[in-house]
């Protein structure tokens, strides 16, 4: 039980939620983002509080309370809409960028001094030699 009125099973890697008896939620045992959201929607409609979450399932009350607060910020969308995280690139890098640093390059000039003339990082720099952007005088 988490509250007089809000229990919980498991049965066959299934979750399933129970208010007053009735089933009103289940899962799969994994799906942690269904597990975020409908606990944090329990919260939000008073059947239960942080604590009762935190001590009932073994997870932190600060993450219990982080999960919350997206619901009430962002909604569903917070929970299941996909991050369109762009990672892997140098953001300063844009194109009128690396037309000036292999113009440096080819002048013969430093990984370092490029990286000072144009504000950005000497890893920027050897990434793109690495990906082929700038090609360095051999």
């Amino acid at each position: 039980m988490i509250t007089p009125t809000l229990g919980v099973y498991r049965r066959d890697s299934i979750i399933t939620y129970l208010h007053c008896g009735v089933p009103i939620f289940s899962h799969a045992e994994d799906d942690y983002k269904n597990f975020r959201y409908i606990t944090s929607k329990f919260i939000l409609q008073g059947l239960c509080k942080l604590v009762d979450i935190s001590d009932c399932f073994h997870v932190s009350y600060d993450s219990v309370k982080r999960y919350v607060k997206k619901l009430e910020h962002l909604g569903e969308n917070g929970f299941f809409t996909p991050i369109n995280y762009k990672g892997g690139g140098c953001s300063k890098l844009l194109p009128k960028v690396i037309v000036r640093m292999q113009k440096h390059i080819d002048d013969g000039k430093s990984n370092s001094e490029i990286a000072r003339l144009e504000d950005v990082t000497e890893g920027s720099i050897r990434y793109a030699i690495k990906t082929g952007k700038l090609k360095k005088k051999t």
